[in-house]
């Protein structure tokens, strides 16, 4: 079997259910698909989170410094943005189960190589460059590997459930990625405090494969691979124009609409405020506030729990106490991330507090995550394109991302001083970035609205 015709999209089943069973098989598949991708998507993440727990130990230990971290961690994200690009725009072709399914297997295989290098250094003698070279080279095929997990689980829910019914499992869906920080910060954060940073890796690495076996057990890529309708027939929605266009006339159409471009934007501002939380708040925790990794693992773990509230709220509040209108909750959630975010990084306050700070914050971003960063770009592009659309918004975004890596890095780096680290300077731009996330798109939403092709 050729890599083409293992990837490429089932074909229509020769088998048909009967009438009568279709709508039980029907509802029944797409739940399984759906939780399977939704699981399977947390632990993607699982495997994404694991060097942000370690910073401190391989700081401490001085294997790696913050800026070699911070080039490290960008690795990941650059190659991420780049794949999440193209295999946006692949995995609209593709069988959505298999491209998931390689996807966390290859990012758990690289864990597991990680944490194995870790044990082995120490008899090997392998030096501080030498492990930092190991490190970016395979955090960056990681990226590429974490890449092949968001667009078949957004493909797969455009496959799967009719236009009335998305918002609502979109937003449960985009709430996976704090499900699997939560989880990372928590129980990978327990294992390195508890024997070491290398199982920190190895942990993450089990966690992948459970996530890929639950792939293969309960997602399935189309009805039609299924003797099912398609989701249109089955919800008897009206077929436009647009479903009846190729898939490659529709990527066109999208990459032309000057809409999604400005949500590409918008959405790189929201990626640079949340990693910046997600990447540096441990190191942050321990170095400004002085709290123990434990602690910090914790506060940091808080805001994921609430991101996940918030990313489910963000449908619901758009959709039914908006009417639609996505403008007014942005606007309201990005005052919220920016005032709670200002205080986290500039006020004191103890364990309690912080854990307040970060949830109000996690909160908040979690609804400007969801509508932002994928409702709003929903909302203005066609079904059979839903993979290219969010290919542009996730280069744009990881790129943000992967660059705040950089420059968060160097800039804590910078500012130490005899063990003493001033954030301020840093914390200023994540301040910025934090603004303009919700800004952009409060003032360009009516326009990009009105510059919708109707095709």
């Amino acid at each position: 079997m050729s890599l083409f015709s293992y990837f490429r999209i089932s074909k229509p089943s020769e088998y048909k259910v009967p009438e009568a069973e279709v709508d039980s098989t029907f509802k029944r598949l797409r739940s399984r698909t759906f939780w399977g991708a939704t699981v399977a998507y947390s632990l993607y993440y699982v495997c994404r989170m694991a060097l942000s727990v370690v910073k401190q130990p391989l700081i401490d230990d001085g294997l790696l410094s913050a800026g070699q971290l911070g080039i490290i961690g960008s690795a990941m994200l650059f190659v991420y943005a780049v794949g999440k690009f193209v295999n946006g725009f692949i995995a609209d072709y593709c069988n959505v189960r298999r491209f998931m399914f390689i996807g966390l297997l290859v990012s758990a295989l690289v864990n597991l190589v990680l944490g194995v290098t870790g044990l082995l250094g120490g008899a090997f003698g392998i030096s501080s460059m030498a492990l930092f070279l190991i490190f970016a080279l395979l955090w960056g095929v990681n990226g590429w590997s974490q890449s092949m997990g968001s667009p078949p689980g957004v493909i797969g829910l455009s496959r799967w459930y009719p236009l009335k019914m998305r918002g609502t499992f979109y937003s449960i869906f985009s709430a996976t990625p704090y499900l699997g920080k939560f989880l990372s910060f928590v129980t990978t954060g327990l294992v390195v405090g508890w024997i070491g940073w290398e199982y920190g890796f190895i942990f993450s690495a089990v966690a992948g494969l459970i996530g890929a076996a639950v792939i293969l057990i309960f997602v399935s890529d189309t009805p039609q691979s299924k003797g099912l309708p398609s989701v249109q027939e089955y919800a008897g929605e009206t077929l436009t124009k647009a479903d009846t266009l190729p898939t490659k006339e529709l990527q066109k159409f999208v990459v032309k609409n000057p809409g999604i471009w400005v949500i590409a934007f918008s959405s790189a501002f929201i990626y640079i405020t949340q990693y910046a939380v997600s990447g540096w708040g441990v190191l942050f925790l321990q170095k400004a506030k002085t709290f123990s990794l434990e602690s910090a693992t914790q506060i940091i773990a808080f805001a994921e729990s609430f991101g996940i509230a918030g990313t489910v709220l963000a449908g619901w509040l758009s959709d039914r106490l908006f009417k639609g209108d996505r403008v007014k909750p942005v606007i309201i959630s990005g005052l919220l991330c920016f005032l709670s975010l200002g205080m986290f990084l500039l006020s004191g306050g103890g364990y309690i507090m912080n854990i307040v700070y970060v949830s109000v914050f996690s909160l908040a971003i979690g609804v400007l995550f969801c509508i932002v960063a994928g409702l709003m770009a929903l909302d203005i592009i066609p079904r059979k394109a839903t993979g290219s659309a969010m290919g542009i918004v996730g280069i744009s975004s990881y790129i943000a991302a992967g660059i705040q890596d950089i420059v968060s890095g160097y800039l804590i780096q910078g500012n130490e001083t005899g063990g003493e680290y001033n954030f301020v300077p840093v914390a200023i731009f994540w301040l910025v970035s934090c603004f303009i996330s919700f800004a952009l798109p409060v003032f360009n939403w009516r326009h990009m609205k009105k510059k919708v092709i109707d095709i």
